[in-house]
């Protein structure tokens, strides 16, 4: 059979419709059927004629040579050899040619039988396990009553063994002489047989007008809903029946495709053993089965043999399509379950997700970070090695367009070479092309961000520090990998979409995620906090006035002034109510000058200690005023002035610098004794078990904020609030409340973990870790603490995948949400409230309402003023007059009710976090949205004591 170049497709379809495939389109697709179980021959290593590699079906092992060797070179092409017919052609056809193996008796096929919905039993209105028992042979099905049917027989009865040879025997001879369609004639079968049967003779259109009446008219909701099921699987044929030929029949199968032998290689190992693809044996055992069952059928083997051989041939074919449907799954030497072809393309592991949908690239590395303090915020550090060799194609060209080679051969060896001109070009080639850095796992967009690269030595790459928020890495040893953007287009976007100094607003929330963390925190902490002066410590320059803001930094730099000391000094600030600048005499902190040097004019002067939230919350007011550049400036300013005083500074933790309060002792003496109280009411009867465990745990609960309050406060004010653990924690660089109270307090009461389901806190046992780390635990209390810590990390590792797997199915569902056009005139809306709690505001009207576009005009409910036009945009200034107006509800368009036919309007969407402007059309909110709540569900699946187990 020559090769059929007609088979190929042509790649400018728009669409493929799948269908069931027809004996007759199997055996059409086919070049010959497979009639032994061998594969290749041990001592030749030639594949056996007629198995599972014969190469007269699938085509020549070798380019241009059939098997015996009669014909061989490229001259023969096309000729069929008569001693061996093996086709001369190239051994490439081994990929794309098909085989078949011809079924004896027809089989079920496990996709319509096992899967959800039963398609096979919909149709027939059968359940699966009935289904099941015709299936494998164990039930006859009555497929037409006939002559029976006076005796109360009809269709689709199930009959065992004796009482269908009770109704042939009571029925005449002849009857079974009868045609098929003879309406007379008693016909009931088991197996696949049966179906095929049963599935030919539905009339569809019949069917489907059955199950409307029924669906409409049945008054049992359960009835109404199966009958619903199953016309959409029946109508689902009907459907496809307008476009292809598609028959129910076809869902049993009396031909098997096997697939190209190239596909499902066998490969020999060292020491005479293979290396095999489990389709191989899985196909060996159906050829097997069937090649048996067909000598059974031959030499007439009585009914019993022969029904387990076919049930056994159904199963082989169910192991081959689908393995892991199965109950007793066909298995390997190590217990493994063999790779049907279903595993082959389901899953993470299977052809669409792993290869087609994540292919592997070229000019892509990875390497080890470290952090780059020096680096501005749109760059990144890239070893040389490695850029060479990423950008070898433009360096290349560059050697070739300079005329320093004339072949690529010779330019790439002075690329391999490392030569000195290759660096020259190197630098020369980075200009203005981005590169893409990304850290697994990617859990929204800011985890692929592109920087400028600047050529280092060494091996790793350098990050900046204010990225590591975004990408969530730390520099313990996290790689992160590099791709080149190739094309202009990509380069483009590379450089104005993904730049990472355009993306300083977290897409989840708006705020800015590029925030100093750690060391900058506790520098701008430390540099913007005054003290007072004392006789044992004077603070240098304390009270004096300056004229300016340069002559503060002048007296710094000279060192006739302290960074903590309290000043007066002139600076320009900004005017809440005009929004302008004016010059004012303030009262404020040396060290706050200092970094007021680097705010952009445009904000003012800004007089406060900063701590983390201070910091973002100036760094989104930068924003808003100053635009993207002169942030990204600010923000590289500020890095460097929070380095340098956390080093100049020196802040460090000693043991002598966790306090523990006074009075420890006497407050849980107090509560001890409190206790022994509460027990002797329980001795006595007063009150019950779970009465005197709520009251201990409260108990110990109180002395514990007691100790807390104490300890915080003895440490806030232990010199002048400079204890350096306070000011991490203060400061919001490092360490919480909790920390610091299990370091300096006492450790209080530990949750007990529980194995269920709700996720919700195993019980508190209720004796309280007295002491703390300083004073260090004791054996009993060592041994509860280590209950709680351990569960903290068994659920670290066990949220991370269930939260990956729902922001993959949240992404599933929300992917077609896309902003298709700007506005679809839509009149509704939704209502949206502040967010209460009793009588506190949570989130306030404005902040709710920030961002969203609204549906009729806001007007202030005493002057009558609109604050906001109709289908305008909420703004920072309309929210805080929806503020003080004193609003209880604004109106505002919602995606929800958006009437834009495929996908989302901009106006209903209202404001692209990300930019602070109304969303783009194009932009994929959908998936947005979905990332946003899956990124933060890392953190949050199981709320685990973030402090070992420490009761809340």
């Amino acid at each position: 059979m020559s090769f059929r170049k007609n088979k190929k497709l042509s790649s400018d379809f728009s669409k493929i419709t799948i269908s069931l495939a027809s004996p007759e389109s199997i055996l059409d697709s086919s070049y010959g059927e497979v009639t032994q179980p061998e594969t290749i021959n041990y001592r030749t290593y030639k594949p056996e004629m007629g198995g599972l590699f014969c190469e007269r079906i699938f085509g020549p092992v070798k380019d241009w040579e059939c098997h015996c060797g009669k014909y061989k070179r490229i001259r023969y092409k096309g000729i069929i050899c008569d001693r061996c017919g093996v086709e001369v052609t190239e051994k490439k056809v081994r990929r794309e040619r098909m085989g078949h193996i011809e079924l004896v008796v027809p089989v079920a096929h496990i996709w319509y039988f096992r899967s959800l919905p039963n398609k096979i039993g919909y149709l027939l209105g059968l359940p699966t396990k009935k289904l099941d028992q015709i299936i494998y042979y164990e039930r006859y099905v009555v497929i037409q009553p006939g002559i029976t049917s006076e005796e109360g027989v009809s269709y689709l009865d199930f009959l065992t063994e004796e009482e269908y040879l009770d109704i042939i025997d009571r029925i005449p001879r002849e009857n079974q002489l009868l045609e098929d369609s003879d309406p007379n004639k008693f016909i009931a079968k088991m197996g696949a047989e049966a179906l095929e049967m049963l599935l030919s003779r539905i009339d569809l259109e019949q069917l489907s007008y059955d199950l409307r009446d029924s669906a409409s008219k049945d008054k049992s909701q359960q009835r109404k809903a199966e009958a619903l099921k199953r016309l959409r699987v029946v109508e689902a044929f009907r459907d496809a029946q307008t476009r292809v030929e598609n028959k129910p029949q076809w869902m049993v199968i009396r031909m098997v495709p096997v697939i190209p032998p190239e596909l499902r290689p066998l490969v020999p190992l060292d020491g005479g053993r293979f290396a095999t693809s489990d389709l191989n044996d899985l196909y060996r055992r159906v050829i097997i089965r069937n090649n048996r069952l067909k000598r059974l059928i031959e030499i007439k083997a009585p009914e019993v043999i022969l029904r387990n051989e076919k049930r056994m041939l159904q199963e082989a074919v169910d192991s081959l399509f689908d393995n892991s449907r199965k109950v007793n799954a066909v298995r390997a030497d190590g217990n493994r379950a063999l790779k049907s072809l279903s595993d082959m393309l389901k899953g993470k592991q299977g052809r669409f997700r792993q290869n087609l949908l994540g292919k592997r690239v070229d000019y892509s590395g990875r390497s080890v970070i470290v952090v780059g303090p020096e680096l501005k915020l749109h760059e990144c550090g890239l070893p040389k090695d490695m850029a060479a060799e990423l950008f070898k194609p433009f360096i290349i060209r560059k050697l070739i367009e300079r005329g320093i080679v004339k072949t690529v051969k010779s330019a790439k060896k002075i690329v391999d070479r490392k030569e000195a001109v290759v660096w020259d070009i190197l630098e020369n080639v980075l200009k203005g092309h981005p590169v893409l850095l990304n850290r697994a796992p990617t859990l929204h967009r800011l985890g692929i961000q592109a920087f400028q690269p600047r050529l280092i030595e060494g091996k790793a790459i350098q990050l900046h520090p204010l990225c590591c928020t975004a990408f969530n890495a730390d520099f313990d040893g996290d790689q992160m990998a590099v791709h080149v953007p190739l094309g202009q287009a990509a380069i483009l976007e590379a450089s104005l979409l993904m730049l990472s100094a355009h993306n300083i607003l977290n897409p989840a929330n708006g705020s800015p995620i590029t925030v100093p963390s750690q060391d900058m925190v506790l520098g701008l902490y430390y540099l913007t906090k005054g003290r007072i002066g004392t006789p044992e410590h004077p603070v240098l320059g304390e009270g004096l006035t300056f004229y300016s803001a340069e002559e503060v930094i002048i007296a710094i730099n000279e060192k006739r002034l302290s960074k903590h000391a309290h000043i007066k000094v002139r600076v320009a600030k900004k005017d809440f109510e005009s929004g302008e600048l004016k010059n004012e005499m303030i009262e404020t902190v040396a060290g706050r000058v200092l970094f007021n040097q680097f705010i952009p004019e445009e904000v003012g002067f800004l007089n406060e200690l900063l701590t983390k939230k201070k910091l973002q919350s100036i760094i989104a007011k930068v924003f808003k005023a100053a635009g993207i550049p002169k942030t990204a400036q600010f923000l590289d300013d500020i890095k460097q002035l929070g380095f340098q005083t956390a080093y100049k500074g020196g802040l460090s933790i000693g043991l002598g610098d966790i306090i523990i309060p006074d009075n420890k002792d006497k407050i849980i003496d107090e509560a001890k004794e409190m206790v022994d109280e509460v027990q002797q009411n329980y001795m006595m009867g007063l009150i019950t078990d779970n009465e005197r465990y709520n009251q201990v745990i409260d108990i110990w609960t109180k002395a514990n904020s007691r100790i807390t309050e104490v300890l915080m406060k003895k440490m806030a004010e232990d010199n002048q609030g400079f204890n350096p653990i306070y000011m991490m924690m203060d400061s919001g660089a490092r360490g919480s409340r909790e920390q610091i109270r299990q370091l300096g307090g006492m450790r209080g009461l530990m949750a007990k973990p529980q194995k269920n389901l709700q996720g919700s806190v195993g019980e508190i046992i209720e004796n309280p870790i007295i002491s703390n780390f300083k004073e260090g635990l004791d054996v009993i209390e060592y041994f509860i603490s280590t209950h709680g810590a351990r569960k903290g990390l068994a659920d670290t590792a066990l949220k991370t995948a269930n939260s990956g797997y729902l922001t993959r199915r949240l992404v599933d569902v929300a992917q077609d949400a896309v902003i298709t056009e700007t506005d679809c005139g839509t009149e509704k809306g939704v209502t949206i409230f502040p967010v209460m709690n009793g009588a506190d505001t949570v989130v306030s009207l404005g902040e709710r309402s920030l961002g969203r576009v609204v549906l009729d005009d806001v007007k202030d409910p005493l002057s009558g003023k609109v604050i906001v036009a109709k289908n305008e945009m909420i703004d920072e200034t309309a929210a805080e007059e929806i503020e003080k107006a004193g609003l209880d509800f604004v109106k505002v368009r919602s995606v929800l009710t958006c009437e834009t036919r495929n996908g989302v309007c901009a106006k209903c969407y209202g404001r692209d976090l990300a930019r602070g402007t109304l969303v783009n059309i194009g932009e994929a909110v959908g998936v947005m949205a979905a990332q946003s709540i899956g990124e933060p569900g890392t953190q949050l699946t199981m709320r685990t004591f973030h402090i070992g187990g420490a009761a809340q």
